[in-house]
């Protein structure tokens, strides 16, 4: 069977493309919608968005999950980490690790060659804690942690508040 490269080539972008706006589409949500994250920008000059699938319970569906952070998360295989500079559509990306059966895919000289996704599997594989090590630039753990526990007491005296007067 022969065939067209014009044709496949068309076809790998257009998938490349389809995957970067399901991506690009989840961490813009994430920045502009969670109530987590936009809690966080109002006390951060950055949040960390962690992306990682999970399958739900009928086994067979995958979504991806987009979870803020003030800190960066212990590096997992089948994850995304950006780091955002808050309330602005600035994002760094820190790592892209695709599960190991796919790492090939990705090696320089193939037609899906990514050099992000290269960077990030050698230093997860050789490296592991450069790639977790906390920026110059980020929170303390104390102040990221006095950050969250402020936010979950507002959400607590909330849900309170909307239990006594009866809002939904």
């Amino acid at each position: 069977m022969k065939v067209n490269v014009l044709e496949a080539h068309d076809r790998l972008l257009h998938f490349k493309k389809s995957q970067e706006n399901i991506i690009v589409q989840g961490i813009n949500d994430c920045l502009k919608k969670n109530p987590d994250s936009l809690y966080l920008q109002s006390r951060s000059p950055y949040v960390y968005i962690f992306g990682h699938p999970r399958t739900d319970d009928d086994g067979v569906t995958k979504r991806l999950l987009w979870q803020p952070r003030l800190r960066k998360p212990e590096a997992q295989i089948n994850s995304y980490l950006v780091r955002a500079t808050s309330n602005t559509d600035i994002v760094e990306i820190i790592w892209n690790i695709p599960p190991p059966e796919q790492w090939s895919q990705y090696k320089t000289g193939n037609v899906t060659e990514d050099p992000i996704v290269n960077y990030s599997v050698q230093m997860f594989l050789s490296n592991k804690k450069k790639l977790e090590a906390p920026d110059p630039d980020d929170l303390s753990e104390e102040v990221g942690k006095n950050i969250w526990d402020e936010y979950i007491n507002t959400k607590r005296q909330k849900s309170m508040m909307g239990k006594l007067y009866d809002i939904s």
